[in-house]
């Protein structure tokens, strides 16, 4: 398993602070998607930002990311601000901004988050982990397509997989695999805030075919405690990610993420632009 100062993940998510809540970063190839980095590592990263702020209250709660335009190669500027402090809970307004070709700030992402100071109380799952075969009983998905960042995730196919004929023959947008980061890497709130994106478009899935598409604005839960992700360690997670409703060239899909141990660790809903 790799360090955590030798792992690509942590080199991505490395930000410099001028100023509390103002942070300079820079984009990684390692995590490159086919136009842009991988939106995941995006969410990631304002996550980053709310974890190294001095004034941060508690554990992540929530996260929304809005993907506003692209976000290119090179360096970024990413500011975050606590709005508000309750007892309990902090809230939070983000954005990420680039250069400009006129040199002026251009806002690439913006995003809001919570985070909150949580307490043993009853608790109940409704979403219990699904019966599906050991991680080592499932085949390691082969890379999708060229994009880098696959390649920072090793992943166990147990069903949905991309079809082997884009010919429109699909009829479920549902997929199981179990994920974990490549090499093996210790599970943190950033971490797994990554992972919550990292489903291919249901759309390709439930048409089969392969049409433009991207994540416009992504929610991440997390239900986990800082003990929880210790206690899931470098373990796999298992996602699942089912399609809700295709209209009007946007679909919704919400996932699930559970530690091999059955704990339901995060889940997320988001809204996806696709073309015909």
């Amino acid at each position: 398993m790799s360090t955590s100062q030798s792992h690509p993940l942590d080199a991505a998510l490395a930000l410099a602070s001028s100023a509390p809540g103002q942070y300079a970063g820079q984009t990684s190839p390692s995590y490159w998607n086919m136009v842009g980095p991988f939106g995941g590592i995006t969410a990631a990263t304002l996550l980053q930002a709310v974890l190294q702020h001095p004034d941060c209250l508690g554990e992540p709660l929530s996260l929304t990311v809005n993907y506003a335009g692209a976000l290119e190669a090179g360096p970024f500027t990413l500011q975050a601000v606590p709005v508000r402090t309750n007892r309990s809970t902090q809230h939070w307004t983000l954005a990420i901004s680039q250069a400009g070709a006129d040199g002026q700030p251009v806002v690439t992402t913006t995003a809001t988050a919570v985070t909150a100071t949580r307490r043993d109380t009853w608790s109940a799952s409704d979403q219990p982990l699904p019966p599906v075969p050991a991680p080592a009983q499932c085949p390691q998905a082969e890379a999708f397509f060229g994009s880098e960042w696959l390649r920072r995730y090793e992943m166990r196919l147990v069903e949905g997989s991309l079809p082997t004929q884009w010919d429109g023959s699909g009829d479920s947008s549902l997929t199981r695999l179990w994920m974990r980061d490549a090499p093996a890497r210790a599970l943190d709130f950033c971490a797994l805030a990554a992972m919550a994106d990292i489903f291919f478009p249901r759309v390709w899935l439930r048409r089969a075919q392969m049409v433009p598409a991207g994540t416009v604005s992504i929610t991440i839960y997390f239900h986990a405690s800082r003990a929880q992700l210790a206690a899931t360690g470098a373990g796999y997670l298992l996602g699942q990610a089912r399609a809700q409703e295709f209209r009007h060239g946007f679909f919704d899909h919400s996932a699930q993420l559970w530690n091999e141990a059955g704990t339901l660790l995060a889940t997320s809903h988001q809204i996806v632009y696709y073309k015909e």
